[in-house]
């Protein structure tokens, strides 16, 4: 199995040439192609080196735990030893190739002995499409895990994943996520090249860890009075916190960590690609620039929709099994159970019958979680600090789960730091100077969340001072070790929450009536024990399922009474706990003689149900 970093180990080298082809020279991949430009008499060279991070050490090693950041290596390692440890719970598959060619791994779980995976109501968890936000591939992994170990000791899991089926892809964009990883790089998306900064050249002015740290945090530099936008925050005494006056109040500025390379005066504003893949869905998907200055545009949405082979697998996945009705699929920073819509409120677009299951969700989600907020994407995220006007995301996931593929989907956001902070100094707030108290107070946090402020001779700015928050295991992502662990078992309850929400068909009564004429009337009655309808509304009307149906075969000495009967019946949808009246339906139908009767039921997202009852 190939396994590589691609441009890690190696030095990265864009040359501009006179003929105006800008070309990039990367190991082992090979070269990556760049779009001519016009020529631009400059010359840029760069490495991106690893750097092994102490967070994505396990506690032992082999032994499975949430409190690390596990690589690709070893979230395969996991995957692999889970489908050789429960052969008859868990297939493993590579769901496709990343744009640097990783194998994009999913597990299958489910109770094979109990049906197949495709014939159960499903749930499809995926995880770490932003390359920096790993918080949830650990997640993803967890909540596998869970399932798994569990089974055969607790009866509620042993019976979801004896009916339902689990999809869990841990880790969508592994490019990305394993520069983040790996290297000193905070990039969003995929390694694909961007040309950020609009210069023409792409990828050419990235991140440096020049006191190497493996961070590249902050620089400050005093410019004199008046001649900066910054200056030593009043309210602290250490003098390490930094305030934003505005240009020309300041005595500091403060900088990327890193060099300018292209010369253009701005730091680190040309990082390693740029696109935003949770951009790139196809539901009200809008391009980067449009030509009228009137038309709404979306950063980072890619060339078209679906153009990122990552997110093409996940959408040719989910339609190829429509049997899914629910996706949790998460992100970080702000820690709210985040859903569709998000280009509207709520109540604008959605059937108020889908509406109250996903209100119903959002309220038992923060009772779970303590998350502080829940809604949708348009109004509820953006108003969630105050302010009436929602504002717009295309091309986003949420909306696609809902409008396209009529599903729950939840995009929850993971581990925020705010979460975990309190007022520590009695000053009657909860902000940075907080921060800094458990930076400098807590054993396991201790120096770990803030650089203290370092001279430095920079070779283009002269004297300057390197410090500021660590970017990756604080204001991105949980801190290894318990805070880890606790952001992780908080969303598990909600995940677990979502696969027991599940739809799902049983038979709760078989009847066999003797009529005068001596034929018998074989009925079954079925009823939706799941808390989900086994279709929303939005499905029903973008067709993404299809209406249930109940059948019947008949065994040797067995006929239907009336030949013209017809053994299939419209089954229709089965409504859920909020629709008591739609739940149970029976179906009946009269035979002659005496055998066996088989009756089927089938539901896109109910699942298949069926029982042979004996005619005597």
């Amino acid at each position: 199995m190939k396994r590589w970093f691609p441009g890690l180990l190696a030095t990265m080298t864009i040359v501009l040439s006179q003929a105006g082809i800008v070309s990039a020279a990367a190991s082992p991949v090979g070269q990556v192609p760049f779009l001519k430009r016009p020529f631009i008499p400059a010359q840029a060279s760069f490495e991106v080196k690893q750097y092994a991070y102490p967070e994505t050490k396990p506690i032992q090693a082999g032994k499975f735990d949430i409190q690390h950041y596990p690589l690709y290596d070893e979230v395969l390692y996991w995957l692999e030893t889970w489908a050789k440890q429960y052969p008859d719970l868990v297939e493993l598959q590579s769901a496709g190739k990343s744009l640097e060619g990783r194998d994009i791994w999913q597990i299958t779980i489910t109770n094979k002995k109990t049906g197949t995976a495709t014939s159960k109501p499903a749930m499809w968890v995926g995880a770490n499409r932003h390359s920096g936000e790993v918080t949830t591939r650990v997640a993803a992994l967890h909540f596998a895990h869970e399932l798994l170990s569990k089974y055969g000791k607790d009866p509620e899991i042993t019976r979801l994943l004896d009916t339902r089926t689990f999809y869990v892809r841990p880790v969508e964009n592994p490019d990305g996520s394993e520069l983040y990883l790996n290297t000193i790089q905070t990039n969003r998306s995929t390694n694909r090249p961007v040309d950020n900064d609009g210069d023409g050249i792409m990828d050419e002015d990235i991140l440096e860890d020049l006191d190497g740290d493996g961070y590249s945090r902050q620089m400050r530099q005093y410019v004199g009075m008046g001649k900066g936008d910054y200056i030593k925050d009043p309210s602290d005494s250490s003098g390490r916190l930094m305030k934003q006056v505005g240009e020309g109040k300041g005595d500091y500025r403060v900088l990327s960590e890193g060099i300018d390379n292209d010369g253009d005066g701005k730091y680190n504003e040309d990082g390693i690609g740029g696109l935003d893949i949770h951009r790139n869905y196809p539901e009200n998907w809008r391009p980067m620039t449009e030509q009228t200055g009137m038309g709404w545009t979306q950063g980072g949405a890619g060339e078209y929709p679906l153009s990122e082979p990552e997110m093409r697998s996940v959408v040719l996945f989910l339609l190829e099994n429509p049997h899914i009705s629910v996706v949790e699929t998460m992100d970080t920073t702000v820690p709210m159970h985040l859903r569709p819509p998000s280009t509207s409120k709520s109540e604008e677009s959605m059937f108020p019958e889908d509406l109250k299951y996903y209100e119903h969700l959002d309220k038992k989600g923060q009772e779970l979680t303590g998350y502080p907020w829940a809604g949708d994407v348009y109004y509820t995220y953006h108003t969630r600090r105050g302010g009436s006007e929602g504002t717009p995301l295309f091309g986003h996931s949420p909306d696609w789960g809902y409008f396209q593929y009529g599903a729950i989907w939840y995009g929850d956001e993971l581990w925020g730091k705010q979460e975990y902070v309190k007022d520590y100094n009695k000053d009657g707030k909860t902000d940075e100077l907080d921060q800094l108290w458990m930076n400098d107070h807590i054993p396991e946090l201790k120096g770990k969340l803030f650089q203290n402020w370092m001279a430095y001779d920079h070779p283009q700015l002269g004297k300057v001072e390197i410090g500021g928050w660590n970017p990756k295991f604080w204001n991105q992502n949980a801190p290894a070790g318990s805070y880890l662990k606790q952001a992780v078992e908080k969303q598990s309850k909600f995940n677990l929450e979502l696969a027991k929400s599940l739809p799902l068909l049983v038979v709760t009564k078989t009847e066999v009536k003797k009529n005068q004429d001596g034929t018998s009337t074989v009925s079954v009655t079925v009823t939706n024990e799941g808390f989900l309808p086994d279709a929303l509304k939005q499905a029903w009307l973008v067709k993404i399922v299809r209406k249930g149906s109940a059948s019947i075969e008949l065994g040797d000495g067995l006929a239907l009474a009336d030949e013209n009967t017809d053994k299939i019946q419209d089954a229709g949808f089965f409504g859920g706990a909020l629709e008591e009246e739609e739940r149970t339906k029976t179906f009946s139908w009269t035979v002659k003689g005496k055998g066996n009767a088989e009756v089927t039921i089938r539901s896109t997202r109910g699942g298949t149900v069926n029982v042979v009852i004996p005619v005597k």
